[in-house]
Parts: structure tokens; C-alpha cells; sequence
């Protein structure tokens, strides 16, 4: 385990007690999936960074040939930047700024201290156009320069904004086992209608079920499969995308 990991994983001495029970009367024991950390960390798979460069390269011709379009629109619905860039934990827990289209407007209401800033259904932040790109996931495709310059794989967990990503590591102990691989463009998780902000602990535990359970099971098939059923749900409007 690396020095990164291990100082997430020292956080599980002061984990939070949480209930998967809705009405908070009773704490659960959260299930969890083994996985064996130190040798996924030092797993070198030639196969996925040969797809990461490939689908990465035809991803960014697709975002060459659609920015003015998308940059234009952007523009004209709202003042602000083009590209949204933040700061989310990958890979062994480093930090590396992500890309996206900006689909909210920048005048934004500050959170507290320690609030993870949840983007929710119908958020008044977004504007039309942006509903547009976050229903097509067409805002996430500047992403693709993450995967070509290896902050990203094409397919693993989605990575989380800091602050969001050290509140939910404080509520389950096995949580900091995602940073054994990159994080996805697209995963497990968001391929299956797991997607979109949320506080609900539930929602959040299947979530990093369905993480885990790639990370343990991950394969050729099984990333062609998932980038397969995100490019459908792109298609068919059935994203899920707030």
C-alpha cells in the first residue's frame, strides 16, 4: 500500500457511524467486497492503457470537431469560462484537475466547511443549454485529455472533488481502496444508473459496491461492455445526468 493510501486508510480510526436504515434508529454493519490491494496498486495492465489511448484519441477528435459548437453555446447562455477545470483525487489519492464543460453558472452560493458541494436534480445553478450537455454527458468529453495524459482510465470509479471524496472516506473504512486503480470517464457505477450528486448513504454504499466489484473483477470484456452501455445511454437520452 502506498504512503497516499495508507494515510486514508489511517482515517478509519475516526470513521463516522452511519445507518443504511432511512430513518437513522439503527446502525448497520456495512457489507464490504475483499480486495487485494497491494497487488492492484502495482498491477500494470497493458491492455487497458492501449484502450485508454486508443478510444482517448478518437475522444478527443470528437471534442476537436465539437468545441466551437458547444463553446459557442456555453457563451451565449451564460458569462463564464468555456472549460470548468477542478481538482478531484485519483490514482493513490493524488490530486490532478479534471475537465469539463462548465454547465453551471459561475455566480454559485458558498457551502460550509465541510458540506460536499452536491449538484441536485433540477439545481437552479445549471443553465438550459448545460441540461442538454449533463443529459448526453457531452460535458464530461473534454475528460478525454485526462485519459490521454494518464490522470483517467476510460473505465474504473468515478473520481470525486476533494471535498466530497474526504467526506464519504470518513463514513465507509473500505473507501480509500478505490485509489488502487485511476478513476473512469465512465464506470460500473454510472453504467448501471448509478450517477449524479448525493448525500444519501445508501445510494452512496451501493455505489462503492459496484466500484469495488470492478476493481476486483475487471477485464478486457468487461470494460468494452460498460463503454458500450454508457455509449447507449448517451444515445438514448438515458443518462440519469442531472
Amino acid at each position: 500500500m502506498s504512503s497516499t493510501a495508507r494515510k486514508y486508510a489511517s482515517q478509519n480510526q475516526s470513521i463516522r457511524k452511519v445507518s443504511l436504515n432511512s430513518t437513522g434508529s439503527s446502525n448497520s454493519e456495512l457489507d464490504s467486497i475483499s480486495i487485494d490491494y497491494a497487488r492492484i496498486y502495482n498491477e500494470k495492465l497493458l491492455w487497458k492503457r492501449i484502450l485508454d489511448l486508443f478510444f482517448g484519441v478518437i475522444g478527443t477528435c470528437i471534442l476537436m470537431l465539437l468545441y466551437p459548437f458547444i463553446a459557442l453555446a456555453i457563451k451565449l447562455s451564460s458569462n463564464g469560462p468555456v472549460i470548468f477545470k477542478q481538482e478531484r483525487t485519483g490514482f493513490d489519492g493524488e490530486i490532478f484537475d479534471c475537465y469539463k464543460f462548465r454547465t453551471m453558472h459561475t455566480e454559485q452560493q458558498s457551502k460550509g466547511v465541510n458540506e460536499p458541494d452536491i449538484t441536485k436534480q433540477n439545481d437552479e445553478r445549471i443553465f438550459p443549454f448545460a441540461r442538454f450537455l449533463r443529459k448526453t454527458n457531452l460535458d464530461e468529453i473534454p475528460q478525454f485529455i485526462n485519459v490521454l495524459k494518464g490522470d483517467m482510465s476510460l473505465v474504473g470509479p468515478r473520481p470525486y472533488p476533494i471535498r466530497e471524496n474526504s467526506y464519504w472516506n470518513t463514513t465507509f473504512p473500505d473507501f480509500y481502496q478505490r485509489f488502487s486503480v485511476k478513476p473512469g470517464l465512465t464506470g460500473l457505477a454510472q453504467a448501471y444508473g448509478l450517477r449524479g450528486g448525493t448525500l444519501n448513504i445508501r445510494h452512496m454504499h451501493e455505489r462503492l459496491t459496484f466500484d469495488l466489484k470492478y476493481i476486483k473483477k475487471r477485464s478486457l470484456y468487461m470494460d468494452l461492455k460498460l463503454i458500450y452501455l454508457t455509449f447507449k445511454k448517451m444515445v438514448t437520452f438515458n443518462t440519469e445526468g442531472n
